[in-house]
């Protein structure tokens, strides 16, 4: 899943940034409110975690910026401004949660995959594709109940078929979900990820299927 981080403080940022990371996420960063918004607007992100205090553009701008956009992000308002009015005034220009600083990083993890759940209408940390099992929250799967060794990458175009599950995704709509601005991919990366689970999969290979010229379906075995 892709993330954005629109914070000024270079330490919280970065520090987030790895952490994030780490955690299986392709992420991006702005230290202001105006290249946040341009970023947020012109990259499909899934979540977007935000402080309210930015310079250029304040974080109330930046949720007004993206009323526009058709397939904005989920928001997460990241901020020291903890008076009821502000938490009011950040929910009604269009964040989905509010976390005051300061904050345990468990928690902020919890919420962003809260709201990943939410984008894609799912209601438990665990996405089931016939006998394949992926925890969303872990960043583990299991096939006929056996672990797959995955890679960070794998996991990802992985987790975001899983997520889409049943629908046509293009090469083009993976790289922007497991890929971030400064990390473009090689021409044949996400064809050569997908041989690579394949073969992890075994008998579970068919899951996820080739429309040529079109992407790729993850979906159940058909009769």
């Amino acid at each position: 899943m892709r993330l954005l981080i629109v914070e000024d403080s270079q330490p919280l940022r970065e520090s987030l940034q790895a952490g994030l990371t780490q955690e299986g996420f392709a992420v991006d960063t702005a230290a202001d409110g105006e290249t946040g918004l341009a970023y947020a607007r012109n990259n499909p992100y899934d979540v977007l975690v935000l402080d309210l205090l930015l310079p250029k553009l304040d974080g109330l701008g930046v949720l007004a910026g993206l009323r526009e956009k058709p397939e904005r992000p989920h928001v997460l308002v990241l901020t020291a401004r903890d008076r009821v009015e502000d938490r009011v005034a950040g929910l009604n220009e269009g964040a989905d949660d509010y976390l005051v600083k300061p904050f345990a990083f468990d928690e902020l993890l919890a919420r962003i995959h809260a709201l990943v759940r939410r984008r894609y209408a799912g209601r438990t940390p665990t996405v089931g594709v016939g006998e394949l099992v992926l925890d969303l929250v872990a960043h583990n799967a299991a096939y006929a109940g056996k672990a797959l060794e995955l890679t960070t990458r794998e996991y990802a175009l992985l987790e975001y078929l899983a997520l889409r599950r049943g629908q046509t995704v293009s090469r083009e709509e993976i790289e922007d979900h497991i890929y971030g601005v400064h990390k473009l991919p090689s021409s044949n990366a996400v064809d050569s990820t997908v041989c690579l689970l394949r073969a992890k999969l075994g008998a579970g290979k068919d899951l996820i299927r080739t429309l040529r010229g079109r992407g790729y379906v993850l979906d159940g075995p058909r009769a």
